[in-house]
């Protein structure tokens, strides 16, 4: 019994082994990257996920279809609504917004206050969504929240929920615009339609697809989340400064280089969280980190980053995001296309992709997977069709000989056709000779009766 007990652990442990080495990669490289921080295993995000920012390639993933409490992260997606309500003229970065009543008590509400809001004072779109960013302010992303739906907390969250269905954000859940509960407004923001005890739900692929679209459409988010410290009303009575809660922005306690955003969260539900948004040279990696730590230590704050820098740093050392293809015509598996620009894609490093024209889309074989099926990597290209004439014009010049006689032989359909052309005319004109003839033949034979 004993002998067969020992070959059972032997088995599960052969078993297990590879999944333990491959959780425990991601505490690996934070303590060795951090080797004073006291990086805890304790402490490991419960999802975790690293894309390109550039192609929605994944680079890392970890359990990143577990639905969580996003806490204030949720503001990115109420931020992507002002930012497409700018581009379609319905306000601008100068709107200004006068602060109420409301606005101010929701500002005073200790348990989910950031900043001050005085009532009667005029708020400009561009200075609210800085305070939204920066101190994650409850207030006012709320009084953007109600400006965009005309004071209709229903009508906003219906807007949140749709353009989460028409990004592919399949498993989120808006119940609030902010991230904290509805009830915690204390009766000042009710939606009533939606569950005002319920906390917001989504997932680290759903926040990496809001936050691929967010800096491919928006990119001048990234102008509001990149400093360490901004300052608000400067020179008046009303003049705030704040520091930021993402650490790893240049200037701040982990700094890393290239980082630029985005934005963090937490709460008692969903523990601490961090986007994060890197660009080095053309290179763009966007992280999601979801459960960090325990609300109980606030400490959290800080240990979120240590992760998310280390696995920012593993996307960087593993992949890299190169140029096969330059803006124009270029020859691929033997035909002429037309790219509209220049065609990157991302691939390990020290490998070479293989591409490939697939109805019209330009795609490379990678081994990496989108991180959704609306999120593609390719590029739509058009076949050239060159006319006979081009064609000799490039074998007669020596120019790209090899390509210019593949397109004389194979490419143009009509020098292929040609030939057969001057066949049916000959066939044509003999068996024109053939009649003309008989008929001479039968005029003779007549004239001689």
């Amino acid at each position: 019994m004993k002998k067969k007990l020992f070959v059972l652990g032997l088995i599960l442990s052969a078993v297990l082994s590879p999944l333990a080495t491959s959780a425990d990669e991601l505490v690996d490289r934070a303590q060795k990257m951090y080797p004073n921080d006291h990086v805890q295993a304790i402490n490991r995000p419960k999802s975790s996920l690293m894309i390109d920012g550039n192609t929605g390639d994944v680079l890392w993933q970890d359990n990143i279809d577990e639905v969580r409490d996003p806490a204030s992260m949720s503001k990115v997606m109420t931020l992507y609504l002002v930012f497409e309500a700018i581009k379609e003229g319905k306000l601008s970065l100068d709107t200004v917004i006068k602060a109420t009543p409301q606005d101010q008590a929701i500002a005073g509400i200790y348990e989910i206050s950031n900043n001050k809001i005085v009532a009667g004072v005029d708020y400009t779109v561009s200075e609210l969504i800085t305070m939204t960013v920066v101190p994650s302010s409850n207030a006012t992303t709320v009084m953007l929240a109600n400006y965009l739906s005309n004071n209709d907390p229903d009508a906003f969250l219906d807007k949140m929920n749709a353009k989460a269905q028409e990004l592919g954000m399949t498993n989120t859940k808006w119940f609030n615009a902010s991230g904290a509960a509805a009830i915690s407004f204390k009766g000042y923001y009710t939606p009533q339609n939606y569950d005002n005890y319920a906390s917001n739900q989504t997932t680290a692929r759903d926040l990496g697809i809001l936050v691929y679209n967010f800096v491919k459409n928006y990119p001048d988010i990234l102008n509001y989340t990149n400093q360490a410290k901004v300052t608000v009303k400067a020179g008046t009575p009303y003049e705030e400064t704040f520091d930021t809660y993402n650490y790893s922005l240049p200037g701040a306690r982990y700094a890393l280089e290239g980082v630029d955003g985005l934005k963090t969260g937490s709460s008692p539900n969903g523990a601490f969280n961090y986007i994060a948004t890197v660009k080095r040279g053309d290179q763009r990696v966007i992280g999601v980190i979801m459960g960090v730590g325990n609300w109980s230590d606030q400490d959290g704050e800080y240990y979120r980053h240590p992760f998310g820098n280390a696995l920012i740093e593993k996307a960087y050392a593993d992949y890299e995001y190169k140029k096969v293809f330059s803006k124009g015509e270029q020859e691929i598996d033997g035909e002429t296309y037309n790219l509209p620009e220049d065609f990157y894609v991302t691939v390990k490093k020290g490998t070479e992709p293989k591409v490939k024209v697939e109805n019209g889309v330009l795609k490379a074989e990678n081994d990496l997977t989108t991180l959704s099926t609306l999120i593609s990597d390719g590029m739509k290209v058009e076949r050239v069709e060159r006319s006979i004439a081009q064609s000799v014009k490039e074998v007669a010049t020596g120019k790209n000989t090899k390509k210019a006689w593949y397109n004389l032989l194979i490419n143009n359909r009509l020098l292929i056709l040609l030939p057969v052309g001057v066949l049916i005319l000959i066939l044509f004109a003999e068996n024109s000779k053939r009649k003309k003839r008989r008929a001479q033949a039968k005029t003779r034979r007549d004239r001689y009766r």
